[in-house]
């Protein structure tokens, strides 16, 4: 039986997961009390007709939520495995979704939403601690969400119990604050000054031709590339679930993104589980080069 916690902030996307794991065969439950998850998967694994489970915990639950840590220690105890996913976003991300939902979050329903995302990061934090899956949907799409799970969850994907997340990034806005590994590719030629590449980003094959026919990209790639596999398989050892690689350029549209995709590309190949995300390739990149 295939046990799945999906958890996290309100407004990172748990509501279009359940549909996506409803899709792929998952027997969803959503805000079950965490005190009746013992129960449930127990009489889950009896009838022996539910092979895949997911239920969403989160915050809504309010005082209830706290029983989430004793309720895993009773699974542990009844041997039965669980993973736990959780959905992330940034703070102006999570803003913008419920300011556009005109919903109130449930920490602050007469407050500011932004006092209620930070009571709620705190109290979430040591759940996010433990998760096996950390997806940041700040810059997904619902359709790229649904890729990431089924790349993630559906059977026949070997899964080493180690994630990939590669990141592109813009230095001008700040590196991940939640990065394992920064790689800085500011010394590739720049595409941006280009003038038929400017406009284009690195998910264009004309900007990705540029950027690997410089014999530093390539150089750069096999580099990264053989530390990375070097390193995986010690952290795997090391029970480590997620590894954040990010790949910075100026304006994170063109030589990280294309750097990012490559380094995806590769690890795919060895059967890697890989999580590909480019947080600033949507922004506006007309005051310096990318």
């Amino acid at each position: 039986m295939q046990f799945l916690i999906i958890t996290g902030m309100s407004g990172a996307g748990k509501s279009h997961c359940v549909k996506f794991f409803e899709d792929i065969g998952y027997y969803c439950v959503d805000n079950l009390p965490p005190s009746l998850i013992p129960t449930f998967a127990t009489l889950s694994r009896q009838s022996g007709k539910m092979e895949r489970i997911a239920l969403i915990v989160d915050i809504r639950g309010g005082d209830m939520f706290q029983e989430l840590f004793p309720s895993l220690e009773q699974l542990t105890v009844l041997e039965i495995p669980y993973r736990i996913l959780y959905l992330d976003a940034n703070d102006v991300v999570l803003i913008k979704r419920f300011k556009e939902t005109r919903r109130m979050h449930p920490l602050a329903p007469d407050g500011r939403v932004q006092d209620g995302i930070s009571r709620e990061r705190e109290i979430l934090s040591p759940v996010r601690a433990r998760a096996d899956v950390i997806l940041d949907t700040s810059n997904m799409q619902p359709r790229q969400l649904r890729e990431e799970i089924i790349k993630l969850f559906v059977e026949g994907r070997t899964h080493s119990g180690l994630t990939v997340n590669i990141r592109s990034f813009g230095f001008k806005y700040g590196i991940p604050l939640d990065t394992d590994m920064v790689f800085d590719v500011r010394f590739i030629p720049n595409p941006f000054y280009i003038e038929a590449l400017k406009p284009l980003t690195g998910l264009d094959p004309a900007v990705a031709e540029y950027v690997m026919a410089q014999q530093e990209s390539r150089t750069f790639l096999d580099k990264l590339m053989d530390m990375v596999t070097f390193l995986l398989p010690y952290y795997i050892k090391e029970g480590k679930s997620q590894l954040v690689i990010a790949i910075g350029c100026t304006g994170g549209k063109h030589r990280s993104v294309t750097m990012a995709c490559k380094l995806a590309g590769l690890l795919e190949s060895m059967d890697a589980t890989v999580v590909l995300e480019h947080r600033d390739i949507d922004r506006d990149g007309k005051a310096s080069g990318q």
